[in-house]
């Protein structure tokens, strides 16, 4: 008898589970986003909305365009598709490629090196 004939008690994965899939098989293989670096606090948004059995776009990705009718950052996606947020980012640059989401870029820091900034704060913070 070999470890592979033994069926233990606990298993972690039945059929209650549901199926299993690895989040290098939902990028294809691919560990980057097709357009640059994507930020965790970047803003998504979608513009296009899926049309009804659309062609090429994994369940996941569907998931992820109903989700951005309102502006999410790529954190909360991440979050509320239970995806790792790696694989959030490539999927990501797929839907900006057919251009079903938009994105909003956080400020570069020497943005947050304007004293106009840290002015406006000041005087919001006095006006509570």
């Amino acid at each position: 008898m070999s470890i592979f004939d033994e069926q233990p008690d606990n298993l972690w994965v039945d059929g209650a589970a549901g199926p299993i899939v690895r989040p290098y098989v939902l990028t294809r293989g691919r560990t980057e986003p097709s357009r640059g670096k994507i930020d965790l606090i970047t803003l998504v948004v979608t513009v296009r909305q899926v049309a009804p059995r659309e062609p090429g776009l994994d369940p996941e990705c569907v998931a992820i365009v109903s989700l951005c009718l309102q502006p999410q950052s790529v954190a909360e996606i991440a979050a509320r598709t239970n995806l790792p947020a790696g694989t959030v980012r490539v999927l990501l640059g797929d839907l900006l490629d057919q251009g079903f989401i938009a994105m909003q870029e956080p400020h570069s820091e020497t943005d947050m090196h304007d004293e106009r900034l840290y002015r406006a704060v000041l005087d919001g913070l006095r006006a509570l």
